[in-house]
């Protein structure tokens, strides 16, 4: 048998670029496929925080992240296990597709009210001379049309008294407006700031109207969540520490330049956005889902005759992944 002599600065490289090998390997980062609407929309701030500043590289998690036109479109490909986690989902439409017994789980509040305005046309100056006009919301059984109801009841006017036609994200809503095809629109923000900015007027804030609704969650896939509650846990985990960075004021300017980025929007009114995000501290920041909260939605779905009157809240959560309270 023969030989051969390595000497051993050779050797100790080379069992140094196999431990560095196998290691990487060991620890491969886990991929997480998300499912979401639209890229600009302020609701993934914490998840874009979380990426620029390294907290999911840090948690072992790779992000696929997915966009489609619809909420409701979100849903139905978590619901498919096309996505793992929908990481900001108005919460209608989760709550719609558990009572048909889709297998989805919502396991956080994101956002504990809408940060929602109606805008409209410049030469409309309030909620009563939108009668015969025409509104855009995100679908004909979107949260928003929640919204808009209710704050168009506050001012008197009821379902038939206006027109309403849709587009399932802000983005669309807005150039809708912006191109004289409707009257008015609720968008979030940024595009809210950025449509009074552009000249057309704020009718009303929806966190006004509905202060006690919480607007959007994370949803996941709940066969996929069951089988990996510990990769659900630190991508949770990494959300909170997203939404704990974004409330200390010492990043504003960071924040702001991140969104700006990803959003192409003006830096002021991103800058309006984080401080009404921030002002009204619409992040929930401590992970865990009031069932006194979500019965506030069970209560608007029941009212439209989506939800049955005995539908349980306790069958929107996933045991031992969600942190349920009262």
């Amino acid at each position: 048998m023969t030989l051969i002599h390595v000497p051993s600065r050779v050797a100790a490289a080379l069992c140094f670029g196999l431990a560095t090998l196998f290691g990487s390997l060991a620890h491969a980062a886990d991929t997480v496929h998300l499912g979401s609407v639209d890229a600009t929309s302020a609701n993934l701030w914490p998840l874009y925080i979380g990426q620029r500043n390294g907290y999911f590289d840090a948690a072992d998690l790779k992000l696929d992240l997915v966009f489609a036109q619809s909420n409701a479109s979100v849903i139905q490909q978590l619901a498919a296990g096309a996505y793992d986690i929908a990481p900001s989902a108005g919460l209608v439409d989760p709550i719609r597709a558990i009572e048909k017994g889709a297998p989805v789980a919502i396991v956080r509040i994101l956002l504990q009210a809408p940060p929602y305005a109606l805008l409209a046309k410049p030469g409309i100056k309030s909620m009563r001379e939108l009668k015969g006009k025409t509104i855009i919301i995100g679908g004909a059984k979107d949260i928003t049309l929640i919204f808009v109801e209710r704050m168009l009841a506050a001012s008197g006017l009821k379902p038939g008294d206006y027109d309403l036609v849709f587009a399932g994200a802000t983005s669309a809503r807005f150039s809708a407006l912006q191109a004289g095809a409707v009257d008015a629109a609720i968008l979030t923000v940024p595009f809210n700031f950025y449509g009074e900015s552009a000249g057309f007027t704020n009718l009303g804030f929806t966190f006004d109207t509905l202060p006690d609704m919480p607007f959007a969650g994370m949803a996941v896939n709940r066969s996929w969540a069951a089988a990996n509650p510990k990769l659900v846990e630190k991508f949770l985990a990494v959300v909170a520490k997203g939404i704990a960075w974004f409330e200390d004021l010492n990043n504003r300017d960071q924040a702001v330049r991140l969104m700006v980025a990803t959003s192409k929007l003006k830096q002021e009114d991103v800058e309006k956005s984080y401080d009404f995000l921030r002002g009204k501290h619409l992040f929930e920041p401590t992970g865990k889902v009031s069932k006194a909260k979500l019965n506030v939605i069970l209560g608007a779905l029941r009212e439209l005759g989506d939800v049955p009157a005995a539908f349980p809240v306790d069958r929107l959560f996933l045991p031992g992944v969600t942190q349920v309270v009262d």
